[in-house]
């Protein structure tokens, strides 16, 4: 019994990410051709440690998020820089030719849930 419960958990945690951390910039609007709306966010995480000498280390780590739709659209009206939100979403990866056209990767975090932290006015959005 425990061995099924474990895979039925498993499966559902297969591409899972949910952070809590402030925004950097922000959101980066964009309409595309087809009527969709795309936001683009710098999502800031730290995490704080003692090394063996007893000095307090913080590590910050950035991410690319990217909305879509509805999300999107929320994050444009609502989000500032700055502001402390918590996400979830999917790791995805793609590359691109920049202006030299030389490839780049890069690996973002596709929303689709997001809360607002921290502010009366907080708010929820998911695709």
């Amino acid at each position: 019994m425990g061995g099924q419960l474990k895979s039925k958990t498993m499966k559902t945690l297969r591409n899972k990410v949910q952070l809590i951390g402030n925004l950097g910039a922000d959101p980066e609007m964009k309409e595309l051709t087809d009527g969709k709306t795309l936001a683009k966010l710098a999502l800031a995480t730290s995490d704080t440690y003692k090394k063996s000498s007893g000095e307090k280390v913080t590590e910050t780590q950035w991410h690319n998020l990217v909305a879509w739709g509805k999300t999107a659209e929320i994050a444009g009206k609502y989000l500032k820089k700055g502001n402390r939100v918590a996400i979830e979403g999917r790791l995805v990866g793609r590359s691109y030719e920049d202006k030299k056209g030389i490839k780049r990767y890069v690996t973002e975090i596709v929303v689709s849930d997001l809360l607002m932290l921290g502010s009366k006015n907080a708010v929820a959005a998911n695709n």
